[in-house]
């Protein structure tokens, strides 16, 4: 874990992109310049992210930061990116609730300037807590800070997601629904498993993702509830805080309209994946951080919304990160970083919790 290389992403240069860049914001703002380009480190899974600065006298942007849809050439994480939804989903944050999202600017459909469509927004500054190594690590800004700083955080963190469920309109979130006519929960396990078959095609498919899959038709809710604006990756390593207050909500690409619990139980279950996977390498990580049980509670009082079906819920939540796991880890082979074994159940490295709880053995 601690030497394991972070699998590729991208096949782009960097510097190519700047020079490309350059010459499409030019159409945009006739004499800009394009200065300090950078790729952090940190670069997501599936889409990229590029930094940089603007200097022009009549913009009053100048920290940006550009997300762009996937690398064809990199074994996509993901069937399709589409970067308008996210630009639209971003804008209609901002506009009806007070989650702190990036100001979007620019919306670029084209694929020629860059190679993929992308958008331009404000860039915020302050600190992510990492994935890699994951925050529950010690050796990071998160896992130094004291009990009260963490505890400040969980709850400003579990807020946002409280607000966008409740300030955010419903039906204004409706057009991100699948197309079909079952409920929008099943409309999105169905999506899941579309993706899913899209993974393995031609491949060996995964036992334990398809005896999850039935696991997940044994508890499916008697009452879903009511479907909101589901910001999709809810988690606290796409939130950038100044301090340990949230200024900038991330990665906005899985947005849904689906049921609260189903945002609830992704950001129950990423910290867990991240806190196992730190225990099995002899780590204490920080089990009293984000735990299921304060996170129900509290996002019940600031909702008036009790959580239901968590058991299903970060089930699912697990079954679709197994999902991406097993894409990540395809994508790792065709890059020559990793050998498929026999067994395709090997490649998930959250496979022994996802079997817990198929079994009803992990909470």
């Amino acid at each position: 874990m601690a030497t394991a290389p972070r699998p590729r992403t991208s096949t782009r240069e960097p510097e190519e992109l700047g020079r490309r860049l350059a010459g499409w914001l030019d159409t945009k703002l006739p004499g800009a310049k394009v200065v300090n380009v950078f790729v952090p480190g940190s670069n997501g899974m599936s889409s990229e992210t590029l930094l940089f600065d603007i200097e022009h006298p009549d913009t009053p942007l100048r920290a940006c930061a550009l997300r762009l849809a996937a690398d064809p050439a990199a074994y996509t994480v993901f069937p399709t990116y589409d970067m308008p939804r996210q630009h639209r989903v971003m804008r209609l944050v901002a506009e009806h609730t007070d989650v702190p999202v990036p100001r979007v600017q620019w919306l670029e459909e084209d694929s020629e300037p860059l190679g993929a469509p992308f958008f331009v927004m404000a860039r915020a500054e302050g600190r992510v807590p990492p994935d890699v190594m994951p925050y529950t690590y010690e050796g990071n800004w998160l896992y130094a800070a004291t009990d009260a700083e963490r505890a400040a955080l969980q709850e400003a963190s579990i807020a946002l997601l409280a607000r966008l469920h409740d300030q955010f309109p419903a039906k204004e979130a409706e057009f991100l629904l699948p197309a079909g006519e079952d409920s929008p929960l099943r409309r999105h396990v169905e999506a899941q498993r579309g993706y899913y078959a899209w993974v393995v095609g031609g491949l060996a498919p995964s036992p334990l993702i398809e005896r999850a899959f039935a696991r997940l038709e044994e508890l499916w809710p008697a009452d879903e509830g009511p479907s909101v604006l589901n910001w999709g990756d809810a988690r606290i390593g796409n939130v950038i805080y100044d301090g340990f207050t949230p200024a900038a909500v991330l990665d906005w690409e899985m947005a849904a309209y689906a049921p609260r619990e189903v945002d609830l139980g992704w950001t129950v279950y990423l910290h867990r994946f991240f806190q196992d996977l730190t225990v099995s390498f002899g780590q204490p990580g920080l089990p009293d951080f984000l735990r299921r049980e304060d996170l129900e509670r509290r996002y019940a009082e600031l909702t008036g919304h009790t959580p239901r079906d968590m058991e299903f819920h970060t089930l699912y939540a697990a079954l679709r990160h197994a999902i991406v796991m097993l894409r990540i880890a395809y994508r790792q082979a065709h890059f020559g970083e990793v050998e498929i074994p026999a067994d395709p159940d090997g490649l998930i490295l959250h496979h022994a919790s996802l079997a817990a709880m198929v079994q009803g053995t992990y909470w």
